[in-house]
């Protein structure tokens, strides 16, 4: 009989956190697996694809907390429901993805013995924005936790030391080539004029992403590299503060903000190099993504993913974090250098394995299979 998996996620936005779980049960769904997948947020809301294997239930239970009182009352009637789901369903595994709704399941499954319960960060931890509070939350709850999933062993080593989870397992995200091709649909070649080189950067257009870092790095060597443009795939709170950015540096026309697209693999294709400017990170998909469609890739050795996907002077560069003059130098080196990209390119391609689902799906499963049998 094979096992039943429920995964329990808030919601299925845009974000690597949610590729990586549609990855992964559409994968174990293929495999044979019996998958539930459970959000807080609607069906309707959700930007991923899944198999028509995988069983969608919605909790409906994204609600705006007014006072403290609300936030408690919310979280109070989010474990309910759901542990009135764990009890209907009955899953051999259930596990939850981000540190919050990890909590939310620990709570859920309390006494529950009958279910193997893991959680999976997926961020570098002390960077999970939980506040006090929540914090307490999960260094107490994650040791009811069957075993929590980290994507570095900087993760794990902090969890060992910060929180009371048992057992700490570390499992990169994965890639699944060919990406998938969904609305909405943005082709490079209507953005970017004919002729110029892109330098290409992705992610949610927020503080952690370090694109204000990005646009004075950029402005540092524009002049010099007039045949290359700076293009951002992303949408998200900060749009308009970086696009005034990029008016103040005078480099309007040259740092294009495209907002979200939905074939991603086009805009790997299409760009010349790949940047990442991140105050602090978990396991950036797009980071992985970049390299298996061969572009090579330069980043801040931020806490915690970059230095355990790209290989520096391999196939992309690492500098200093929030110095945007070494990344300034480092974009500027391979922006000039079409033979140094070419070999970083080819070797940026093992990505495909390193990172193949695969071969993530098979740590998963060996996972499972421990725990199981305990």
């Amino acid at each position: 009989m094979s096992q039943h998996i429920l995964v329990f996620i808030s919601s299925l936005n845009a974000g690597g956190a949610e590729r990586v779980t549609s990855n992964l049960v559409n994968w174990w769904a293929g495999a044979g697996k019996q998958v539930t997948l459970v959000t807080l947020s609607a069906i309707t809301d959700d930007f991923y694809k899944f198999s028509p294997e995988v069983e969608r239930i919605s909790l409906g239970m994204v609600r705006a907390r007014t006072n403290p009182l609300s936030g408690v009352m919310n979280n109070i009637l989010r474990v309910l429901a759901l542990r009135r789901i764990l009890r209907k369903k009955t899953p051999d595994i259930a596990l939850a993805m981000i540190a919050k709704s990890n909590i939310l399941l620990s709570v859920a499954s309390y006494g529950l013995s009958n279910i193997i319960v893991i959680g999976a960060e997926r961020t570098y931890p002390p960077r999970a924005g939980l506040g006090a509070f929540g914090s307490c939350m999960r260094r107490y709850w994650y040791g009811r936790l069957a075993a929590v999933v980290a994507q570095t062993k900087e993760a794990k080593d902090w969890l060992l030391r910060h929180t009371q989870a048992k057992k700490v397992f570390v499992i990169p995200n994965a890639i699944h080539l060919p990406l998938p091709t969904q609305a909405p649909i943005l082709e490079p070649e209507k953005v970017v004029a004919l002729g110029r080189k892109v330098l290409l950067a992705v992610g949610r257009l927020s503080d952690e992403k370090g694109f204000d870092l990005l646009i004075d790095a950029f402005s540092k060597i524009a002049t010099k590299h007039a045949d290359w443009d700076l293009v951002v795939v992303g949408e998200g709170p900060l749009r308009s503060f970086l696009e005034t950015r990029v008016i103040l540096a005078g480099l309007e026309g040259r740092i294009l903000f495209v907002g979200l697209v939905g074939n991603m693999g086009a805009w790997y294709e299409f760009a010349n190099l790949f940047v990442m400017s991140s105050r602090y990170e978990g396991f950036p998909n797009t980071l992985i993504e970049a390299l298996a469609y061969g572009l090579p890739a330069i980043s801040f050795d931020c806490d915690a993913g970059p230095r355990d996907i790209i290989r520096d002077r391999i196939d992309g560069v690492l500098v200093p974090v929030n110095n945007t003059n070494s990344l300034a130098e480092a974009a500027d080196l391979l922006m000039v250098d079409d033979a140094l990209r070419e070999q970083f390119s080819i070797r940026a391609k093992d990505a495909r394995d390193r990172f193949s689902v695969e071969r993530v799906a098979y740590a998963w499963d060996a996972l499972f299979d421990e725990l199981c049998d305990i």
